[in-house]
């Protein structure tokens, strides 16, 4: 039951495309018991739906700009393709340790970053 209300929860953040994979992540490692691999691939598996999902809502409201997605997306499939491979090389500890700093560091900017008002 709590795997559903985590998926629930990290869905409607997906929706907003403010990172509900990374609360996911900390779902699975954390409270799940999963090894960060094991979290990492479920991680990606459910981006592919709640991704596709939310992507027709926003090309619906013409909030996506093409000229910037498209070139955006390759380099990242890229080095995605690149980072997968590397990720597979190292262990648990390693890779707990990078994903804690990413979100340290994204925290503390948007914590501490100037932002725009709408």
């Amino acid at each position: 039951m709590l795997s559903v209300i985590a998926g629930l929860v990290c869905g409607v953040i997906s929706g907003f495309g403010i990172g509900g994979g990374s609360l996911l992540m900390i779902y699975m490692t954390a409270f799940a018991g999963l090894a960060q691999t094991q979290a990492q691939g479920i991680n990606l598996l459910y981006f592919l739906p709640t991704a596709a999902a939310s992507l027709i809502v926003h090309v619906k409201n013409r909030f996506v700009a093409w000229r910037t997605v498209i070139p955006a997306a390759i380099a990242g499939a890229i080095c995605s393709a690149a980072a997968g491979l590397l990720a597979s090389t190292l262990g648990d500890t390693v890779l707990k340790k990078l994903f804690g700093g990413f979100l340290l560091i994204v925290g503390a900017i948007e914590l501490f970053g100037k932002h725009e008002k709408n």
